[in-house]
């Protein structure tokens, strides 16, 4: 034959798991000086979408950081999962009021 069509079906077993192809998040909890935070910065239709990221925090803990975050900034904001997304370019203010906090950043 010059060349041959379809899928080659020789074998006696298939694998028909499903694969996981988003990584489980870890659910180590760090100390907040023990943390290396790092900022994304994203444009959703438009307008302007700041993420800090990778809180290894009890869940309680991220919610009193997004509800200080957001008092501070009087920004809007939500948590999903080990990430903070925050509403507008806001990354110097958010290094000035969580560092007095205690927190530590990759490259300032």
């Amino acid at each position: 034959m010059i060349f041959e069509m379809g899928a080659k079906l020789g074998g006696d077993s298939f694998d028909t798991k499903k694969e996981d192809k988003k990584k489980k998040p870890s659910n180590k909890i760090e100390p907040k000086n023990s943390h290396q935070l790092v900022f994304t910065y994203e444009k959703r239709k438009g307008k302007p979408v700041t993420l800090v990221g990778r809180f290894y925090v009890s869940e309680d803990e991220k919610k009193e950081v997004l509800k200080l975050l957001k008092k501070k900034l009087a920004c809007g904001g939500a948590i999903k999962e080990e990430w903070i997304e925050l509403q507008g370019d806001v990354k110097q203010k958010i290094i000035e009021i969580l560092s007095k906090d205690g927190w530590k950043f990759k490259n300032k």
